[in-house]
């Protein structure tokens, strides 16, 4: 494990060691999981943007696609515990 000095402002350092005593751990274990949700979060970030990307790429190559209205009623009637079809994908272009 490597070691790193982090250089925090006054006030920052003040909050972040009350709300580490509020969640019960010490300021370095409440560092240490800030730091880690952040990456996870922009870990996850990019590879969303990256798959939002490669469907779009998709969708542009093959041409077909899924009607916003058929899509939004399955999704609909899953949160709603119904049965639910799932969408056909169409022909967009011509």
């Amino acid at each position: 494990m490597s070691t790193t000095s982090l250089k925090l402002p006054d006030d920052l350092k003040a909050r972040a060691a009350l709300a580490a005593k509020a969640r019960g751990v010490s300021a370095h274990a409440f560092m240490l999981d800030a730091i880690r949700e952040l990456t996870t979060a922009t870990e996850q970030r990019a590879r969303f943007v990256a798959d939002a990307q490669a469907a779009r790429q998709q969708a542009l190559t093959s041409g077909m696609g899924y009607a916003a209205d058929d899509v939004h009623q399955y999704l609909r009637d899953k949160v709603a515990g119904r049965p639910a079809q799932a969408p056909k994908a169409n022909a967009w272009r011509t």
